[in-house]
């Protein structure tokens, strides 16, 4: 049985647990609810528990396990003369059996047929164990669950302290994965660092990232200086928050101080829509309009535009990160206490002195943060950058000319067959690293902004 089909299954138990934990709970309360230390529906979700987390468990477990239990086992049952072949043949040998049970290539070897015979019986064998268990346990845990229903069973309690171990364990597994990736991405990090010096790459003013394959290659340059990057990004995102801050910012204030109720109730949603629009759009947008428009107007005013400009990715990019803007100041204007505007027009201001006196100071903190966080998604878009700026590191603040960003030449460098030793790969890494620090000093930054709004109105 198929692992979808097996789950589904879990979820009918699952439904049937629900309604014989409700119903045992009034059976044993003689059908006075008020008998029972917790709600009936209490009762229904330790049976669903107790029916579905020992399954899952066991599912989770098997499906993990399954492959490499069977591989020892083909392994195992192999002549000597194969089995005492190197890791990297041996591997290629399963390669071959994989292929003859996925019917891709037919196996001409008698042994290769062989393998993937015993391997699919295997599998036959521990999908139905498999099945078997899974529902044993599931029956088996709803019949426990349902034996141990009383009117003085803590059902609630005993459901709730499951519910925040899966929540505990939720978190340290994301804590855990954050770690795992930095750590991932420092050691690969190092590696580059041990083949490239730390200063040529911070302070170097040439990116050049191909390495020569064999001596005298003409154009392997391999110069990893990280400054030229570090400016296309900079310039692309300043383009894009001058754009984006403005329209959101007033866009914002419009919403929350001036706009009736329904005409807020049908803007915000669409402006909203902006946010949700996939960036390889906005990237079309910018090739194949912004781009050409600009070009058309610079030849008007007699000034050379590249079709593959960091002003027309940043303009498209602006636009996109409007949303973002004008939400997050749209909540934090709205957090003002009203009786600071009350306060305001008993003193005498008008609306328009209300907002820019009072308004807009008291909501500036937040304000901040929400811009640094739209700073931080800025940095980080790639598609727009690729399709509208190109993809020369030109160390250039001239919005006219074309430029790249770390975050495109993390996938260029990526791209196609590499060796992960070489310091072209692991540039990618280094440049992750630093991408990483940038965005994450910038939101650590916001959060201290916005916890001190938040101290000084408390």
């Amino acid at each position: 049985m198929q692992p979808d089909t097996l789950i589904l299954i879990l979820l009918g138990l699952s439904a049937c647990a629900y309604y014989i934990g409700i119903r045992r709970a009034l059976a044993v309360s003689g059908g006075h609810p008020r008998k029972l230390h917790s709600l009936p529906r209490y009762y229904g979700y330790f049976a669903v528990l107790w029916c579905a987390l020992p399954a899952l468990l066991i599912l989770i477990l098997w499906l993990a396990l399954d492959d490499k239990v069977i591989t020892q086992l083909v392994i195992a049952a192999l002549p000597e003369e194969v089995r005492e072949l190197p890791e990297e043949r041996l591997n290629l040998f399963f390669n071959q059996v994989r292929n003859a049970l996925a019917g891709v290539i037919p196996p001409r070897d008698p042994t290769v047929q062989a393998a993937a015979e015993h391997y699919r019986n295997l599998q036959a064998i521990s999908g139905g164990c498999l099945t078997a268990l899974t529902l044993v346990a599931a029956i088996a845990g709803a019949i426990w669950a349902r034996n141990r229903i009383r009117p003085d069973l803590w059902a609630r309690n005993q459901v709730e302290k499951i519910l925040r171990f899966f929540l505990i364990l939720s978190s340290v597994l994301a804590i855990l994965t954050t770690i795992g990736i930095v750590l991932s991405v420092l050691f690969e990090s190092l590696r580059f660092f041990k083949q490239v010096p730390l200063p040529d790459f911070l302070f170097g003013l040439h990116w050049s990232p191909q390495i020569a394959i064999r001596p005298g290659q003409v154009g392997s340059s391999g110069a990893f200086g990280f400054i030229p990057l570090l400016a296309g990004t900079l310039l692309i995102s300043a383009i894009a928050m001058l754009v984006a801050v403005p329209l959101g910012l007033l866009a914002a204030i419009y919403l929350a101080e001036f706009a009736h109720r329904k005409v807020r109730a049908a803007t915000k949603p669409l402006l909203e829509v902006l946010a949700g629009v996939p960036t390889v759009v906005y990237g079309f947008f910018a090739a194949l309009v912004v781009a050409p428009f600009l070009h058309g107007l610079g030849e008007t005013v007699a000034l050379e535009i590249s079709f593959e400009s960091a002003l027309g990715a940043g303009l498209v990019m602006g636009i996109m990160i409007i949303p973002f803007v004008s939400s997050l100041s749209d909540d934090v204007i709205h957090a003002v206490p009203q009786n600071l505007r009350d306060g305001a027009y008993a003193l005498g201001a008008t609306r328009a002195e209300a907002i820019t006196q009072v308004v807009i100071p008291a909501a500036l903190p937040g304000i901040v943060g929400g811009v640094l966080l739209a700073v931080s998604r800025a940095i980080g878009e790639t598609m727009i950058v690729v399709m509208a700026a190109g993809l020369s590191a030109n160390l250039t603040l001239n919005p006219l000319e074309s430029v790249t960003t770390i975050t495109v030449q993390i996938v260029g460098l990526l791209v196609g067959d590499q060796e992960f030793d070489s310091p072209k790969t692991l540039a990618a890494f280094a440049l992750g690293l630093v991408l990483f620090l940038i965005t994450l000093s910038l939101n650590v930054l916001a959060l201290h902004v916005v916890r001190k709004y938040r101290e000084e109105y408390e």
